[in-house]
């Protein structure tokens, strides 16, 4: 890959503002294992060279506890699996110009949606918490600490619309260097060859 420079990436301002150099970046991990936030942080220099072109407004990696306005490029790590993902992504469509559905849990649902065909959340939380322990136990239920689950695990297509997807489990650092420098230069991301490959 080419170097990036601060003239390839397009200037981002809003009517009579003024011109900022930098693109703003989130990423969010919803239900997923963080792996493709390992596997970003595995881009190892390159990251220096990105930190010239970017601001990270909102991250699990930044201690930020609300979802900024006026996002340029949110990539989407895990699926929607409980009512905080749920309203999470809404907010990062609402805020972000573009969405990006990052690694195979994001993209189709993968190992969190395997779940889904034990049917709705309730039994599978009776189960598991008061069935088969030994002891028996509740079913976790504290409000504002413990998030509710969906009945259903749903990859981020599903619940919002996704600019652009990267495949993989977790995608591999070059892959994702490969996407962030196109979405950087031309907002665009055009995958191919063995990029599109899952898992």
């Amino acid at each position: 890959m080419g170097a990036l420079t601060a003239g390839t990436v397009e200037p981002v301002a809003e009517a009579g503002a003024a011109v900022a150099t930098k693109v703003r970046l989130a990423t969010v991990w919803l239900g997923g294992c963080s792996g493709c936030h390992m596997s970003f942080l595995d881009t190892d220099e390159w990251l220096i060279e990105l930190a010239q072109l970017v601001d990270v407004v909102y991250s699990p990696i930044a201690d930020v506890k609300e979802f900024p306005e006026n996002v340029d490029i949110a990539l989407v790590e895990g699926a929607v699996a409980n009512e905080e993902h749920l309203e999470l992504i809404h907010q990062v469509r609402e805020r972000s110009k573009v969405v990006v559905s990052f690694g195979d849990c994001a993209v189709t649902g993968n190992v969190t949606a395997m779940r889904n065909p034990l049917g709705k959340a309730s039994s599978i939380l009776q189960y598991v918490y008061v069935e088969a322990p030994k002891l028996q136990g509740p079913v976790p239920s504290e409000p504002g600490i413990v998030p509710v689950l969906l009945d259903r695990v749903e990859p981020v297509h599903e619940v919002i619309d996704v600019d652009f997807y990267i495949p993989g489990c977790p995608p591999p650092a070059p892959r994702i260097r490969a996407a962030l420098e196109q979405a950087l230069t031309t907002r665009a991301v055009r995958l191919q060859g063995r990029d599109l490959n899952f898992g």
